[in-house]
């Protein structure tokens, strides 16, 4: 087994069971930790494709950003009230049996398909193709998000401040 194959492993380790243990902690808390360890194992496999860009930006906008806010968001809000609500209904064996049907579906699915042959990476990095696709083919759309971004924050802010 080569090392690139260990590190694969265990970046899907990462991911997968980060993402189980979000989705089954009982505290919010602890399910966006468990969050940010599955964001971290898909930055490794981003990085083990050689996107390195994707790898970046996944650890700056998603990790840095978007889960920093959730934690915000969740230590803002108080989460004392809907702590006596019946969360989980207790029906694991109705989701067990619909993963595993799923599963069987994906793997029927799976070997099915027929991959196209390797083809050689071009010259130039990743970082330089998205520069290039973004602002020569697709620069009106790119300064458009970019306009409708600052209109949204500057419309946060003005909600968001004490009226007089």
């Amino acid at each position: 087994m080569t090392l690139d194959t260990l590190f694969f492993y265990a970046f899907t380790t990462l991911t997968l069971g980060g993402a189980a243990l979000a989705v089954t902690r009982p505290s919010a808390v602890h399910a966006a930790i468990a969050l940010m360890v599955s964001l971290l194992g898909v930055a490794g496999l981003y990085l083990q494709l050689t996107a390195e860009f994707l790898f970046v930006a996944q650890i700056i906008l998603y990790i840095g950003g978007i889960l920093l806010l959730f934690l915000f968001v969740i230590m803002l809000v108080n989460l004392d009230a809907g702590r006596g609500l019946r969360q989980f209904h207790r029906r694991w064996t109705v989701g067990a049996a619909v993963t595993a049907v799923a599963g069987v579906v994906l793997a029927v699915l799976g070997s099915r398909v027929q991959l196209p042959p390797a083809q050689r990476m071009p010259e130039t990095g990743n970082v330089e193709l998205v520069a290039d696709t973004l602002l020569q083919d697709y620069l009106v759309p790119f300064e458009v998000v970019s306009l409708l971004l600052l209109v949204a924050v500057v419309g946060s802010v003005l909600l968001g401040r004490k009226r007089a």
